[in-house]
């Protein structure tokens, strides 16, 4: 029986010209999950990431902590769903940048909204593929791990796609994915057991690397 790591992100940059740039804090957050696997006597047969920047910095990071020299296949399947895409296709306006907590609340209920009928199939955002298709990114790569792979495996993505994965294996409906990806934490840890057949959640959306009270500052959800 295999395990498989998915790692979300480490904090990009909400709210700037460029999400997809991975903040100081996010390297940071990356760097001391390395050590934690390190810590832990933790090395892996293969990683992916998408290929998205932040996620690719963020399996740097990681590398950086457990002072490893691991390639990771690129994955497009693993990349995100583009947020913006999915509220531009329920609210045509331009979102002001958001400065308040009633602006960012505000962004969320739309993302939320705009999850849903994508995922129903009500809205195409610009772009993206169906929703189908995005769910058939994540499951060729579960299933690529199942065939391939026995040991350690290590994905290094975002919190749809994660969410996504969880959600196929334990067969949630479409509003319980869209509550599991608006709640995972930058950087966390998800297990998955797996054999040849199938595979079983084990944690979701854990951060035992940052438990100790020195590592708290490190705890981020954007």
């Amino acid at each position: 029986m295999g395990t498989l790591y998915l790692v979300r992100h480490g904090q990009a940059s909400f709210g700037a010209d460029d999400y997809d740039v991975l903040s100081d804090m996010g390297y940071r957050q990356a760097v001391r999950l390395g050590e934690w696997f390190k810590y832990k006597g933790i090395t892996f047969d293969a990683a992916f990431t998408g290929t998205l920047q932040r996620q690719i910095k963020t399996f740097a990071g990681i590398n950086e902590g457990m002072g490893a020299t691991t390639d990771a296949v690129r994955w497009p399947g693993l990349n995100e769903y583009d947020s913006e895409a999915v509220i531009s296709a329920i609210h045509p306006h331009k979102l002001e940048k958001a400065t308040t907590p009633e602006m960012y609340r505000n962004h969320f209920r739309l993302l939320k909204d705009g999850l849903k009928q994508w995922m129903d199939g009500v809205v195409s955002p610009k772009g993206m593929p169906d929703y189908t298709g995005f769910v058939s990114g994540v499951t060729s790569l579960l299933d690529h791990v199942r065939t391939n792979f026995e040991g350690n495996v290590l994905v290094v993505s975002s919190g749809g796609p994660i969410s996504t994965a969880v959600g196929h294996v334990l067969g949630t409906s479409p509003e319980a994915t869209i509550e599991l990806n608006l709640r995972i934490r930058n950087a966390s840890v998800t297990e998955f057991a797996f054999t040849p057949k199938r595979h079983m959640l084990v944690t979701y959306n854990t951060l035992p690397h940052f438990d100790a009270h020195e590592h708290a500052e490190l705890i981020t959800y954007a």
